[in-house]
């Protein structure tokens, strides 16, 4: 049985201002797969998602998302189809508790192209993945560790009900315990049939949960390949990743 593709991004460019960013980029994500786009800081790993996500709007190249061209939407939009984005910088809502910050990213539940039933997450469902959410329901998000405004904005996406999810940089600047909780928690997700892109340094981190990885230097893909391909690759590692 062919495999259902989730998401072709193909061509894609992008600028900020004069400044060209990414050059030709192509990427794939295929249903029930955890892909890592992996390279040094400025390589363009989060400009690529953003662009993905339809957060620039200098831009060219063509994004599809279930088939469709979503090249030309709104964020917003996006994310209504069923792509969700878990922002580096978190962006949650410090002055309200968990539980509000949850209900926040609430949308309808969805199905697959195939009419089967995709996840339809819940709170319950939220805290069972994240147990140190549980013990603080109640807690204002700026009274949170960045470890744990992390997990609060991976439950907001998920709320969202998405069928493929944008993860950006998910291990910058967190405590390796919560590197670790993050791994089980995208497994985790695998196992429920949700499809990530993740943009990663950390190789440690992308050998645990990736199947495969795209390696992008100065905004151009240079590695292509299944992630064990990347370990192998001592020369592709030490050229691009610093390892």
């Amino acid at each position: 049985m062919a495999r259902e593709v989730l998401l072709e991004v193909i061509a894609l460019n992008a600028w900020y201002g004069k400044a060209q960013i990414l050059y030709d980029v192509d990427v794939d994500v295929y249903r029930g797969e955890v892909v890592a786009l992996m390279g040094r800081n400025g390589a363009g790993k989060s400009t690529t998602l953003k662009s993905i996500m339809g957060m620039l709007e200098k831009k060219r190249g063509q994004v599809r998302f279930i088939g469709q061209d979503i090249s030309r939407l709104r964020p917003y939009e996006i994310a209504r189809r069923g792509l969700g984005f878990v922002p580096e910088d978190r962006r949650i809502f410090t002055d309200l508790t968990v539980e509000q910050n949850l209900d926040i990213g609430r949308q309808p539940p969805r199905v697959w192209p195939d009419g089967e039933a995709a996840s339809n997450w819940t709170p319950d469902m939220l805290y069972a993945l994240f147990p140190n959410l549980d013990r603080m329901r109640q807690r204002l998000g700026g009274q949170m560790s960045g470890g744990e405004q992390q997990m609060l904005t991976v439950g907001r996406t998920l709320m969202g009900n998405p069928l493929l999810v944008l993860l950006d940089e998910p291990t910058e600047g967190v405590a390796p315990i919560i590197v670790e909780q993050m791994a089980q928690a995208v497994m985790k997700l695998k196992t429920q049939g949700v499809s990530i892109l993740l943009s990663e340094q950390n190789l440690h981190f992308a050998r645990a949960v990736a199947d495969r990885a795209y390696v992008l230097e100065k905004g151009q893909i240079l590695f292509r390949g299944s992630m064990q391909e990347l370990v192998d690759n001592e020369a592709v590692r030490r050229e691009y990743l610093s390892i």
